[in-house]
């Protein structure tokens, strides 16, 4: 099941019609107020969250569904008409796992959703992976500096995994967006940089293992 919250109807009935017809299963929703309570009934595979609602915005619906145990790993993309860059930084750095400005092609539309539930449903391995002071268990999606839990988002802590199985060499920004976001878009390589700031901020003095590879990308080193 797919949660599209969006205040405007004729939008809303856009979205779920394109998921039906694309062989999901979707159910459209006008508001903060009637998402929660739609949550207590049943745990979406995946949230479409307008950020222009009435009550609460989208934001501040993001960094509850993010703050609670039980929501924090549904994965939510953002769908919206603010189009500024720090918009959607704020959408990525709350969590969102995706972020889709108005107007947009259907077919691009699909292939998002279909990428960011490929990578939430993903089967990983149940291994311990070390680097310097980090210890990453993917099995229990678990980070930990010098026996310290750091608290990571679903794509984060992908992007950390990604770059560690690749210790040493340089992962290019679309290898990094193939990988962990399933697509390759022009113009989305600026989804990988806010992620990579916010991974080094939570990773502390371990932060600093992954550098800038000044028009390539990212690699990390111990």
């Amino acid at each position: 099941m797919i949660y599209c919250v969006e205040d405007e109807r004729n939008i809303r009935e856009l979205l779920v019609y394109t998921l039906e017809t694309t062989g999901f299963s979707a159910r459209g929703i006008s508001d903060g107020k009637e998402l929660f309570g739609e949550l207590k009934k049943e745990s979406p595979e995946l949230i479409l969250l307008d950020i222009m609602l009435p009550g609460e915005d989208g934001y501040t619906i993001l960094e509850k569904l993010k703050s609670d145990f039980s929501t924090r790993d549904i994965p939510v993309i953002m769908v919206t008409a603010k189009e500024t860059e720090f918009d959607k930084v704020r959408g990525l750095e709350g969590g969102a796992d995706d972020y889709i400005t108005k107007p947009f092609g259907m077919m691009e539309f699909v292939a998002r959703v279909k990428a960011v539930l490929r990578r939430s449903q993903k089967q990983n391995d149940d291994k311990e992976v070390k680097c310097g002071e980090l210890r990453i268990h993917s099995g229990k999606h678990e980070v930990k500096l010098n026996g310290e839990k750091i608290e990571l988002t679903r794509k984060e802590f992908e992007l950390l995994q990604y770059l560690v199985e690749n210790k040493g060499l340089v992962m290019t920004r679309n290898q990094i967006l193939c990988h962990v976001w399933g697509y390759d878009f022009d113009g989305e390589t600026r989804t990988v940089d806010v992620h990579v700031r916010t991974l080094r901020q939570k990773l502390k003095s371990a932060g600093n293992m992954i550098e800038t590879v000044r028009g390539v990308g990212y690699r990390i080193e111990e």
